[in-house]
């Protein structure tokens, strides 16, 4: 006879066995007719969704036995999906990084994956969603922080959702209007470049970035083509005010020269405003350099307009 004090444990192994079912964990090649087991998949998703990372930080992150993940590297290396090399922050540890294909391969499973979890919230009423979401974030929560004080949760770099980039120019338009007081002419200009990327962009050399913590969009940059043969340009950098501190501009910025530089562009520019503090110290740390700089009135203030570009031929 079970004692009261099984009941969390019984319950806990049925919702395990019963969810595994449920989404194909025990098959998940065939689930998403791709090549990977699961785990091979979340390794790729954690590289796709990270400025740089170390095996060391794969191990930890993921909590996989170091020889078993250097025997799956190995496998992914040998398939021409990631890249190994001394990490430019410690040569002591491994930076691992996706290939072109690597990415395409990410992108894929990530597409698989939505649709799966696309076709699973089909079966549930509409009215029930909200009910469900919130019932999984409660799980969550209680077994991230064991039952006790705060947990601290990870920000997390995706591609755009439907609905992000609307958020982009909203957000966009609210807080330089707050924090610095411009007028509805910073948010037809943002509207215009995000609707030029949403209509007419190249995915292999334009990308556009979105922080979420906690289930929610808190930040975003975008990289883009410049006029400028060679050069690309990062726009549209932001994070909330109440998702500050926890180095997530630096994770977008990051994310954008990494990108920038993998797929071949020479340079990368960029022009923001002296009244920006915060971005232009994240530029800086990034091997930005200021060219030029200029007074100017636009969107209802008196501004001073910085040019900024890194070269891009070798590592900051």
């Amino acid at each position: 006879m079970a004692h009261a004090s099984d009941t969390p444990i019984h319950e806990i192994r049925a919702f395990n066995r019963f969810y595994t079912n449920l989404i194909g964990a025990l098959d998940y090649s065939r689930q998403l007719y791709v090549p990977y087991t699961l785990t091979e998949a979340r390794v790729l998703y954690e590289l796709a969704h990270a400025s740089h990372l170390d095996a060391a930080d794969l191990r930890s992150e993921l909590s996989l036995d170091a020889g078993y993940l250097s025997r799956l590297l190995g496998k992914l290396e040998k398939g021409g999906i990631v890249e190994r090399a001394p990490s430019v922050r410690d040569p002591r540890r491994q930076r691992i990084t996706l290939t072109a294909r690597g990415r395409e391969t990410a992108d894929l499973l990530d597409e698989r994956s939505r649709e799966a979890v696309g076709s699973l919230l089909s079966g549930v009423p509409a009215a029930e969603r909200p009910r469900l979401a919130t019932a999984m974030r409660t799980v969550r929560e209680i077994l991230s922080n064991g039952g006790g004080g705060a947990a601290v949760s990870r920000p997390l770099l995706r591609e755009p959702g439907p609905g992000d980039l609307g958020w982009i120019v909203q957000r966009n338009a609210a807080l330089y209007a707050a924090e610095f007081g411009f007028n509805a002419d910073y948010e037809g200009l943002v509207a215009r470049i995000v609707a030029d990327f949403a209509e007419d962009h190249d995915p292999h050399l334009e990308r556009v970035w979105i922080a979420e913590l906690d289930g929610r969009p808190v930040g975003c940059v975008m990289c883009v083509r410049d006029e400028t043969p060679g050069t690309a340009r990062l726009r549209l950098l932001l994070v909330e005010p109440d998702a500050r501190g926890r180095g997530i501009g630096d994770q977008l910025v990051g994310a954008c020269v990494e990108f920038a530089r993998g797929v071949g562009y020479r340079e990368l520019a960029l022009w923001t405003n002296d009244v920006l503090r915060a971005a232009r110290a994240i530029y800086q740390r990034h091997g930005f350099v200021l060219v030029e700089e200029k007074p100017h009135r636009s969107f209802g203030v008196d501004l001073m307009g910085q040019d900024w570009q890194l070269r891009l031929g070798s590592t900051p």
